[in-house]
């Protein structure tokens, strides 16, 4: 069954990981797990203390290059019926003021104990939220 806009937002804020998808100027995607929070309309993600390749991450420079972005969270149970998966597209900035973070950062180390122990340090990717899909099994 097709979710209404407030079961996907639901969905999505009990969900504990998402995947971001991001395309830079050349079209390619580009698909990174994230933990988040949902806050209304708007999607926090934090570039966190775990290890990275490069501080000049691909998912930062997509977004500099093309704002639109999609979240995906799903649920898999070998009982289909429990199946469902919601998608939020929207469009994405970069906030890299710590001072102007802290609210966002103090919704993340609620939600994940990780974050209360080693805090990111940013930056902070906020999503606005133009269109919520979803589906449920039942």
């Amino acid at each position: 069954m097709r979710l209404t806009d407030g079961e996907a937002r639901a969905r999505l804020g009990a969900a504990r990981v998402a995947r971001l998808a991001t395309a830079g100027g050349d079209g390619q995607p580009h698909l990174v797990p994230v933990t988040f929070v949902v806050d209304g309309d708007l999607i926090y993600t934090a570039v966190d203390h775990k290890p990275k390749t490069t501080p000049n991450l691909r998912r930062l420079h997509n977004i500099r290059e093309n704002p639109r972005v999609a979240v995906l969270a799903d649920h898999y149970s070998e009982d289909w019926s429990s199946l469902w998966w919601v998608r939020v597209d929207g469009r994405a900035s970069i906030l890299e003021d710590s001072g102007a973070m802290q609210h966002q950062l103090d919704m993340l180390a609620e939600r994940y104990e990780q974050y209360r122990h080693a805090r990111p340090a940013g930056p902070l990717i906020v999503i606005e939220a133009e269109r919520w899909t979803g589906w449920a099994g039942v």
